[in-house]
């Protein structure tokens, strides 16, 4: 690859899935890829579907796979499956798996390989798939994101099943895992976003310690931020949450919201999130009987999001793991008192903008939120607090200037 530090790097930044409401992995793609830009480097964002939403600044390359989250099963052609990596997509839907960090590691592969002249290093974002590691062997300048292992979110999600038919679909489809802990093994430079979540890295994939670098995500704090025009709704909690992802802890804020509304009637619970129609979470909603105390709102937008924790009095992040914790720093941006779990990297990343309780421990958050409904200076310092740390720790241009020291040690490497 040729090198041309002075006038900036030209950087492939990879994302199997980035559309920025489907996880905080396209939130990521976007604010770094802005922020390299505006530094000076000319950024390429090479993605699956769904595909992310980028400033206008960087350039975007689509990498078509048949998106079987998107869509139907019975709904793809036999034109498409003569595609052998469409096939085998298909195929491993059906057999309940999830094959998507593969088939985008081969098709990246061969249109980077095609297209390395124009590129000084390349950035993947947690694929960790055979053909990023082809990448490296080729020579190329590798650096890849761990957010956190995913070994955490089968735990957890195997913890929850009901039944060993439960238990064998959920290691069907996380059976990727076994190809990321391999390759996350071989890769000489990975970055990820807070020193707990560097540690599992080192623990459950048998990274060393000395191959990670901890550079933390950042927020946008232009746009989370307080509005002081916006009037509050004294009995409204947030919270962003995955109504189905176990890892995100929304059954213990459920059981905690329950706790909180036998002696606080008039309580609202506002959850940035879609849950599965007749999933789990809508069973334990019915079967607590806060149906109409709960209002999910899906595909919100970052204006929309930003709003929303203006009128609401407490933000509630409730995971039982996180390798980061991205809404918990959007939170004390936005100036709303931060009630979080000490679950992973939270506990790191909070710090004393919010108050933390043991992660699990519906009761503990329950009597925490309840402190802060109450006590009116515990709040204004929750909120005083969690600004001056969003502001002071968390933002994106100090992280996209640690990562420019990254790209450049990785191809001094090379």
């Amino acid at each position: 690859m040729d090198q041309r530090p002075e006038r900036g790097l030209r950087i492939a930044l990879l994302g199997y899935r980035s559309a920025p409401f489907s996880g905080g992995q396209g939130v990521y793609l976007r604010y770094l890829s802005q922020s390299l830009t505006a530094l000076g480097h000319e950024v390429t964002v090479i993605s699956g579907p769904p595909y992310p939403d980028l400033a206008d600044t960087v350039r975007l390359v689509k990498l078509p796979s048949l998106d079987l989250y998107a869509r139907d099963l019975g709904s793809v052609t036999r034109t498409e499956l003569r595609d052998p990596l469409n096939r085998r997509e298909w195929i491993s839907k059906l057999s309940g798996g999830f094959v998507e960090p593969w088939t985008f590691g081969e098709r990246a592969r061969d249109w980077i390989l095609a297209h390395a002249q124009h590129f000084d290093v390349i950035h993947d974002n947690q694929t960790l798939a055979d053909g990023i590691l082809d990448l490296q062997q080729a020579g190329l300048p590798v650096v890849t994101t761990i957010h956190h292992p995913i070994s955490r979110d089968l735990n957890v999600a195997l913890a929850g099943a009901s039944g060993w038919r439960a238990r064998l679909l959920v290691r069907r489809w996380h059976s990727f895992l076994t190809m990321q802990a391999r390759v996350a093994a071989q890769l000489n430079h990975i970055v990820t976003v807070s020193r707990a979540s560097a540690a599992d890295i080192a623990t459950d994939f048998g990274v060393l310690p000395s191959a990670i670098q901890v550079i933390p995500n950042g927020v946008d704090t232009e746009l989370f931020r307080a509005l002081p025009d916006v009037t509050r709704k004294p009995a409204q909690l947030i919270a962003t949450a995955s109504a189905d992802a176990p890892l995100k802890g929304l059954a213990v804020l459920l059981q905690a919201f329950k706790l909180l509304s036998a002696d606080r009637p008039a309580l609202q619970l506002v959850l940035i999130a879609s849950p599965k129609p007749g999933g789990d979470t809508e069973a334990l909603i019915s079967q607590l009987q806060l149906g109409d105390r709960i209002h999910f709102v899906g595909g919100a937008s970052h204006a929309d999001i930003v709003r929303l924790y203006a009128e609401s009095t407490v933000a509630v992040v409730p995971s039982l793991y996180e390798g980061f914790g991205l809404p918990a720093v959007e939170a004390m941006a936005s100036g709303i008192p931060l009630v979080s779990s000490d679950g992973g990297a939270l506990a790191e990343v909070v710090g004393d903008g919010g108050l933390l309780v043991p992660a699990g421990d519906a009761k503990a958050l329950a009597e925490a939120v309840d402190v802060v409904l109450s006590e009116a200076d515990v709040a204004a310092e929750l909120i005083n607090r969690g600004q001056h740390r969003a502001h002071r720790t968390f933002s994106w241009s100090v992280c996209a200037r640690l990562m420019v020291e990254q790209y450049r040690r990785c191809i001094d490497s090379c």
